[in-house]
C-alpha cells in the first residue's frame, strides 16, 4: 500500500481523479465532475487531493472516526458550476443524508451526512450525479471511494500470572474500541501458550491454554476490523502492537493428553466395536495395549472406557480405539488413563448416552406446562422435550415453524422450542424428528374448542330474529306465540384473528302458568353448532353432529305447546355451553318470555251497599236516596299495568244489571226495590292478597221499573275466593 502524491503538484489532476470518480468504461469519456471533495469530521478536514491512500490498487479518501454513527460535513467543489444542473448525492445504506447538497455562492455544494456502523461497513462510496447538458445526453456519474480509519488501543494487565498445563484461563482486555478488535473461535496451534480472543457483552476476553511448564512468554498479535495509518499516514495496518506477558506455567502431576473428539455417544457400536480417536503421544505408550480410563485418581474407580493404542502418527500423536462403557461429562472431573491401576495421564471428553426423549410437555399461551401434547391450528406454543443427551440433538417438527425465542432452554436433559402451527394444517399428528429420523413422539392437532360469546344464537317468537344476548330481563309479548325458534349464525364463530371451533350448547326449557307453577321442563343437550364455510378451518369441522337448520321449541314440548299457553304464562329458556366440553368456563344467557295481556274480560258479581242514587226528572229533592245492600252482575273489562307482570290497574269498566235494595228484608220497603241496566266504573284496592275488598262504584243506567235514567255512586263489598 502507498500514499498517492499531492495532486496539486501534478498537471492534469482531473485525469488522475478519473479512477476515483468514474463508474465503468463510459466514465473515461466524460469530463470529471469534481475538482475537490472535503470531508469535515469532528475538528479535522480531509481533502480528496491530499488525504488519499491506495487500497487494492484503488485510491481511497481516508478519514478518522471515533463513533460508528459519526456525523460529517461534506463540501463538494465541481469542475464547472452549473446552477441549472445541480449535483446530487445518491442515497446509500451506509449513511443517512441529513441535509441535501446545497449550492453555496455558486462555487461549491455543502451537505451533512451521518454514517451507519462504520466499523462493520465495507466498500464505503460517495456517488455524485449530474443531469446531461442536452436532452438525450448521458447522465454523468462519479464516485469517491472512502476509507474510514480509527485508532484502537488494547491493553492486557493480568492480576495472576500462574498457569497450569492443560487448564484454560480467561483474562479481560481493555480497549477504547472493543468492536474493532477481531475475535476468533479458533485456538492458535503449536505455541508454548495457545490463545484465542472472544467478546462477551461488549468485553474483550483473552483465553489462554498452556502446553509447556516453566517460565513462558505469551505473545498475542491482535488484528483490527478497521485499519489505521502508520509511517506518516503512508501505509495502512490492521495489526495492533503485540501484547507480551510472562507467565509461570506449572506442571500438573499428570500430563494432559488432548483428544480430537470431545463428544462420544454411548451406544452398542461404541461399546463393542469402539470409536476411532487420535490422542496426544504419551511417550510411554505401548502399541497394541489396552489402558483403563476412570474418572478418579484412586484405585477402584468406575470404568468409563478402554483405550487401545494402534499406531503412531507423524504429528507426534497416536491412533487409538476407544470403547466406552459409562457416561461422563467434562465438567464433572478429569479422566485418568491408568496402567496396572496406576494413573499415567489425564484427558477429558464427554461420554453421553444416545439421544432419547422420555417426555413431551406443552405450554399454551398464558398457561402452565402440561403433559397433554395437543396443539391447535394457528396457535403458538412452547414445547419442552425431556430426556437424555438432548443438547447435541438436532430436533425439528413436522410441518410447523420454529419461532426464535429469548426464553429458549437447551441442556442435556431438556430443550424448549417455541413452535407455530399453521392455520391450514391438514394433519392430525405432527412427528418430532431428530437429525431427520422420526422419534416415537408426536404432537396431536386438535381443532380449537373454546366457548364463544352467545351472540351467534338468535331467537324469534313472532318478530324478526334477535341475538339472545340483547334480550336481558323478561320480554313482554302481547300476542300469541306460535313457536319459539332458535337460529344460529355459523359464520360469526370463527374469524381470521380468533378460532373457537365447535360450540356445544345445552337448552334448559321451563314453561310456567300465570301463578308461577311449573307446566313442563325439558333439557336439550349436545346441540353442536359448527363454524361456517368462511372459517379457514370450516372443512375440518363438519360432521353428522353439527346442527343443521333452526331449532323449534314446539317440537320438544309435549304437555302444552306455546300457542296453547294461557295469559301471563312464561317460557323460560337458559342457553349455555356444555361444561364437560371445555377447559374454561363457558357463557350462559337466560331468556324469559312472558305472554302479556293488556285487557282482561270477565263476569263480576258484587254487592254494592249504601249506593247513592239520583233519578233524572225525579220529584225527590236533594242529592238523592241511599239504598241498602244491592246485587250487581257486570261484564267487566280489567286493565293490566303495561310495565308490570300480571298486575291489574285499580279500576274496571263494565256493564250489566243492578238489583237495587236486593237484600232489603223490610216488607214495607218494597217500593225502594228496582232493577236497572247500568254502565259502571269501579275502583278496587291495589292489594292483590286481600280476600275481602270494598270497591267504589260510579256510573249510571236505566231503571226498568219506572223507566227513568239514574246515576249512582257508592261503595260495595267484594269477596275473592
Amino acid at each position: 500500500m502507498r500514499i498517492l502524491p499531492d495532486f496539486g503538484r501534478i498537471v492534469g489532476t482531473a485525469f488522475l481523479l478519473l479512477p476515483f470518480l468514474g463508474t465503468g468504461s463510459a466514465a473515461f469519456a466524460q469530463a470529471p465532475l469534481l475538482r475537490e471533495v472535503v470531508l469535515h469530521v469532528d475538528t479535522a478536514r480531509y481533502h480528496l487531493s491530499r488525504q488519499v491512500v491506495t487500497v487494492e490498487n484503488e485510491p481511497h479518501l481516508y478519514f478518522y472516526y471515533r463513533q460508528d454513527d459519526e456525523t460529517a460535513e461534506l463540501l463538494v467543489y465541481p469542475t464547472q458550476f452549473a446552477s441549472q444542473r445541480p449535483l446530487r448525492l445518491q442515497r446509500s445504506a451506509d449513511f443517512q443524508l441529513l441535509d441535501s447538497l446545497t449550492a453555496v455562492d455558486n462555487a461549491f455544494y455543502r451537505a451533512k451526512i451521518r454514517f451507519r456502523d462504520l466499523t462493520a461497513t465495507r466498500f464505503l462510496r460517495l456517488t455524485f450525479t449530474q443531469d446531461p447538458e442536452n436532452t438525450g445526453g448521458i447522465l454523468q456519474t462519479q464516485s469517491v471511494n472512502a476509507l474510514p480509519v480509527t485508532r484502537t488501543t488494547l491493553a492486557f494487565r493480568p492480576n495472576d500470572t500462574e498457569l497450569y498445563v492443560g487448564e484454560e484461563k480467561v483474562f479481560d482486555l481493555t480497549s477504547n474500541n472493543p468492536k474493532n478488535v477481531r475475535v476468533s473461535t479458533d485456538w492458535t496451534r503449536g505455541q508454548d501458550i495457545d490463545y484465542r480472543l472472544s467478546q462477551q457483552n461488549g468485553t474483550l476476553r483473552l483465553h489462554v491454554l498452556p502446553n509447556v511448564p516453566g517460565n513462558r512468554t505469551l505473545m498475542v498479535r491482535p488484528q483490527t476490523e478497521r485499519p489505521f495509518l502508520i509511517e506518516n499516514n503512508r501505509r495502512l495496518s490492521y495489526s495492533l502492537a503485540p501484547l507480551r506477558q510472562d507467565f509461570t506455567v506449572k506442571s500438573s502431576r499428570l500430563r494432559f493428553l488432548s483428544v480430537d473428539k470431545k463428544e462420544i455417544t454411548l451406544n452398542e457400536a461404541s461399546r463393542r466395536q469402539g470409536v476411532e480417536i487420535i490422542l496426544d503421544n504419551g511417550r510411554s505408550f505401548d502399541l497394541k495395549r489396552t489402558y483403563r480410563i476412570e474418572d478418579q485418581e484412586e484405585q477402584g474407580g468406575p470404568l468409563i472406557a478402554e483405550l487401545v493404542t494402534r499406531s503412531y502418527l507423524s504429528n507426534d500423536r497416536v491412533l487409538c480405539w476407544l470403547r466406552v462403557y459409562n457416561t461422563h461429562r467434562q465438567t464433572d472431573s478429569y479422566l485418568y488413563i491408568k496402567e496396572n491401576d496406576q494413573p499415567k495421564y489425564l484427558t477429558n471428553f464427554n461420554v453421553s448416552p444416545k439421544t432419547s426423549i422420555t417426555g413431551v410437555q406443552v405450554r399454551h399461551r398464558g398457561g402452565d406446562w402440561t403433559g397433554n401434547q395437543t396443539v391447535n391450528p394457528g396457535e403458538t406454543v412452547d414445547v419442552r422435550l425431556e430426556g437424555e443427551s438432548l443438547q447435541k440433538a438436532r430436533f425439528h417438527f413436522e410441518d410447523v415453524l420454529v419461532v426464535p425465542s429469548d426464553s429458549s432452554v437447551r441442556s442435556e436433559t431438556a430443550v424448549v422450542y417455541r413452535v407455530q402451527v399453521p392455520l391450514n394444517i391438514d394433519k392430525k399428528r405432527l412427528t418430532i424428528f431428530n437429525a431427520g429420523q422420526p422419534t416415537s413422539h408426536v404432537l396431536n392437532v386438535r381443532e380449537f374448542q373454546r366457548p364463544h360469546p352467545l351472540d351467534f344464537v338468535s331467537v324469534t317468537f313472532g318478530e324478526a330474529p334477535r341475538p339472545i344476548t340483547r334480550l336481558n330481563g323478561p320480554v313482554l309479548y302481547d300476542k300469541s306465540i306460535r313457536d319459539v325458534v332458535f337460529s344460529f349464525n355459523a359464520d360469526a364463530i370463527d374469524t381470521d384473528a380468533q378460532l373457537y371451533g365447535k360450540q356445544y350448547l345445552s337448552f334448559e326449557i321451563r314453561t310456567l302458568n300465570s301463578k308461577g307453577e311449573l307446566i313442563e321442563m325439558r333439557t336439550l343437550d349436545n346441540v353442536v353448532i359448527c363454524p361456517g364455510e368462511n372459517s379457514i378451518r370450516g372443512a375440518f369441522y363438519q360432521d353428522k353432529q353439527c346442527q343443521v337448520g333452526n331449532l323449534s321449541l314446539n317440537t320438544h314440548l309435549s304437555t302444552r305447546k306455546t300457542y296453547d299457553l294461557d295469559d301471563w304464562a312464561r317460557i323460560q329458556i337458559t342457553v349455555k355451553h356444555a361444561t364437560d366440553k371445555y377447559s374454561e368456563p363457558g357463557f350462559q344467557q337466560k331468556l324469559d318470555i312472558v305472554l302479556q295481556r293488556r285487557v282482561k274480560f270477565d263476569i263480576d258479581v258484587s254487592f254494592p251497599a249504601g249506593l247513592l242514587t239520583k233519578q233524572v226528572n225525579s220529584d225527590v229533592q236533594g242529592v238523592g236516596t241511599f239504598n241498602g245492600i244491592s246485587l250487581a252482575t257486570l261484564a267487566q273489562f280489567s286493565f293490566y299495568n303495561p310495565n308490570k307482570i300480571n298486575k291489574l290497574r285499580p279500576y274496571k269498566v263494565g256493564a250489566g244489571f243492578v238489583a237495587l235494595n236486593a237484600f232489603n228484608l223490610n216488607p214495607d220497603a218494597n217500593s225502594a226495590r228496582n232493577l236497572g241496566i247500568v254502565i259502571l266504573g269501579s275502583v278496587y284496592p291495589t292489594r292483590s292478597d286481600a280476600k275481602l275488598t270494598f270497591p267504589l262504584y260510579l256510573g249510571g243506567g236505566y231503571l226498568l221499573n219506572g223507566g227513568k235514567l239514574f246515576f249512582l255512586l257508592g261503595p260495595g263489598i267484594g269477596i275473592r275466593l
